[in-house]
């Protein structure tokens, strides 16, 4: 591993997460290059066709977060 990057592992717990938040900062800024797989691309279109089927199946994204929030997941 290149010595400069092992610097990270003597970095507080709250810089590595202000690291790691930078830097998915940085990687979201450039969505458009961002590679999407050929299976990631026909899941969404199976995903899509389904919800035209049947638009009522889906959540609200809040209904969704507040759904997976109160679920115990052996926490």
């Amino acid at each position: 591993m290149n010595p400069e990057l092992t610097k990270v592992f003597e970095l507080t717990l709250s810089e590595k997460l202000q690291l790691v938040e930078d830097l998915w900062d940085s990687i979201a800024s450039v969505p458009d290059r961002i590679p999407v797989l050929d299976w990631q691309k026909e899941e969404l279109a199976k995903r899509k066709a389904r919800y035209l089927q049947n638009p009522g199946s889906g959540s609200l994204w809040e209904a969704a977060k507040e759904e997976i929030r109160s679920k115990d997941y052996g926490a």
